[in-house]
């Protein structure tokens, strides 16, 4: 078989053309590819797995060290309890395709850029402009039954939420590919939380019979797309473990991986208000989602 000459430089550059992002660190070579989570460190022979282990990212599912040379079996043997895969100068050109070809999903197949999939259009957007308030699946009397305490009185408000729609490609524990997914993230815009929307659970109305109160929002779009990526990435957060063995022991680490940037992609916003009845009493409020009947604390939606 044979060795490729200089693997820091050459390798560097093969991977670098194979889409992975390549830089130096603490005399090695460090690449990284998000679209599949996968990490290769170019390093000389002296260098334990024990000690390279501290550069590969959280988030890496697939790792590999790549050695000028044969490590030894100490070194396999520390690798393998970590979980990683070691290549030398014998073993590199038959796992080099695996390491450089792109993801199956090309760039036509972008969760969001996509020929195949249709555009992210702001949600509702057949409705009739006037038609932007959830309609109310919760009477005042329903309210007091769920409510169940003792309030002077019950008040319909409509809380300003930004709605979008929006597209992941959530990430494989093993680091393959999975399939996009679309969804709907509502920003409330007086708490700045952010919540996952199923579509088709909400129908819009024009207008609320009956007395109710109409907030006014307290931030901007601008200001709300921040906090969707945020909770679309915690949202699709994925849980890997990892289990190593030390001397007698068997530690089983847990590795959070969050969706990246580049498998986001979020649609415009549209404002919409959201209708909760508020039971105001001596003790306190409590705070019925005027859809669904679920309780929430009060607070969370901000001052009366």
């Amino acid at each position: 078989m044979a060795r490729l000459a200089r693997p820091s430089s050459v390798l560097g550059r093969l991977l670098e053309a194979a889409g992975y992002r390549v830089e130096s660190r603490n005399e090695a070579t460090l690449a990284v590819r998000s679209k599949d989570h996968r990490a290769v460190v170019i390093v000389a022979t002296a260098r334990s797995p024990t000690e390279v282990q501290a550069l590969f990212p959280p988030d890496a599912v697939h790792r590999t060290v790549v050695y000028d040379d044969e490590p030894g079996a100490v070194a396999r043997a520390l690798a393998a309890d970590r979980g990683i895969e070691v290549l030398d100068p014998t073993s590199l050109g038959s796992a080099l395709a695996e390491l450089l070809l792109p993801s199956p999903l090309g760039p036509d197949d972008d969760p969001v850029a996509s020929a195949v999939s249709p555009p992210l259009e702001a949600p509702f957007a057949l409705a009739p402009e006037g038609e932007r308030t959830v309609r109310p699946r919760i009477g005042r009397v329903e309210a007091e039954t769920i409510a169940g305490v003792e309030a002077r009185r019950y008040t319909l408000r409509l809380v300003p939420f930004y709605v979008a729609a929006y597209r992941v490609r959530p990430p494989s524990p093993h680091g393959g590919t999975s399939v996009p997914l679309r969804q709907l993230i509502a920003v409330n815009s007086l708490t700045r939380r952010a919540e996952v929307w199923a579509d088709g659970d909400r129908e819009l109305v024009g207008e609320v019979e009956g007395p109710h109160q109409r907030l006014v929002p307290q931030i901007t779009e601008a200001q709300a797309a921040p906090i969707a990526r945020d909770a679309i990435r915690r949202q699709h957060t994925v849980h890997v473990d990892h289990t190593e063995q030390h001397g007698g022991a068997l530690v089983i680490e847990t590795r959070r991986i969050a969706p990246t940037d580049e498998d986001v992609r979020l649609g415009p916003f549209v404002l919409l208000y959201v209708p909760y009845w508020y039971a105001e009493g001596p003790d306190g409020r409590v705070v019925l989602d005027a859809v669904s009947g679920v309780r929430v604390a009060g607070t969370e939606l901000g001052p009366a």
